[in-house]
């Protein structure tokens, strides 16, 4: 096991079983590594594995094959005591005592890693300021809103002081503005702390505004593994806006959808706007091609800007058809 690496999971793979019925294959060979103080994502979509690859590192179950590391320690052979480099907050569970205050909820599960109250109350304080939580610290949990329940969750994997935290869909539930909030105190945390931290979403903005990486999981298969700059900086030179005379060319939508994926053309009065996405920079050829075939005037054309969303659903149907290549997994 590597011990320069915080985080080393090698070939894991995970099945469900149910009597009767054939077997799930939630998890398929995965392996990817996390280095210290580094934010990483697992993107993908409900299903795709990722809560199961967590826990599977967390000890809660077993993979049926491949090895797990933290800080150089194999999970299962570690087991529990390498639970005191870890701290999660998983999707679907209950994270908290609701009975207990939001204080007494810190104080016990710091308390679990042996961490001191006294040593760590003015960090403890520092937590619930930075979550604006300072008016419920003495509420019992059950009377909080859901957002307030997640930030107090939180609060309390951080609270732990481990080097290593699990948060598992964080804005999951949340109303925009809560999670808007969330995401910026997690992002400066991430900046603040020098902690290794891995955050599972099937939300692209909160992997793109909190990670530094991404790995992305589909149908429990790493498909890609790459820094979050580089794939909007490589997707991005694909994504065009061409703006054509008026009117539409007939013809022109039936000829661009077989080629190209992100079509959509929006007429107006003295123009017609065009975006589209290509897969390879040699399509742009084709593209010009059938603009001209089609009697197509170009006023204008230019990069589009894109989020991870357009860069995972690119990356997804690419896969699907088979030709997802040239990142390091």
């Amino acid at each position: 096991m590597n011990e320069t690496t915080a985080l080393d999971v090698r070939s894991v793979s995970k099945t469900y079983w149910e009597r009767g019925k054939p077997g799930v294959r939630a998890v398929d060979d995965v392996s990817f590594s996390v280095a210290p103080n580094e934010v990483v994502g697992l993107l993908g979509p409900n299903g795709a594995g990722k809560t199961t690859i967590i826990k599977c590192i967390l000890g809660i179950m077993r993979p049926d094959s491949g090895e797990i590391s933290v800080f150089g320690q194999d999970v299962q052979a570690h087991y529990p005591r390498v639970l005191e480099k870890m701290s999660a907050v998983l999707e679907g569970s209950r994270n908290l005592y609701w009975r207990l205050t939001v204080w007494e909820n810190i104080l016990f599960f710091s308390g679990l890693n042996g961490i001191s109250p006294r040593e760590n109350r003015e960090y403890f304080e520092y937590l619930i300021q930075l979550f604006s939580l300072q008016d419920k610290r003495d509420v019992q949990v059950r009377k909080l809103s859901q957002g307030m329940k997640q930030k107090t969750s939180v609060i309390c994997a951080l609270a732990r002081r481990t080097p290593l935290i699990f948060l598992d869909e964080p804005t999951l539930g949340l109303d925009v503005e809560t999670s808007l909030e969330l995401r910026h105190v997690l992002r400066q945390l991430a900046q603040e702390e020098n902690r290794t931290i891995v955050v599972s979403s099937h939300d692209m903005d909160v992997i793109q505004d909190i990670c530094q990486r991404v790995v992305i999981l589909s149908s429990g298969r790493v498909i890609v593994n790459d820094q979050v700059n580089h794939l909007m900086q490589l997707f991005g030179t694909r994504a065009y806006r061409i703006v054509l005379d008026a009117p539409l060319p007939p013809g022109l939508e039936e000829a661009l959808t077989p080629h190209f994926t992100g079509v959509v053309i929006t007429p107006h009065d003295t123009d017609v706007e065009l975006k589209v996405d290509l897969a390879e920079r040699d399509d742009i050829y084709l593209l010009m091609d059938i603009l001209r075939n089609t009697g197509a005037i170009i006023n204008e054309i230019s990069h589009e800007e894109v989020d991870l969303e357009r860069v995972f659903l690119e990356i997804v149907r690419r896969e699907r058809n088979g030709y997802v290549s040239g990142y390091s997994l």
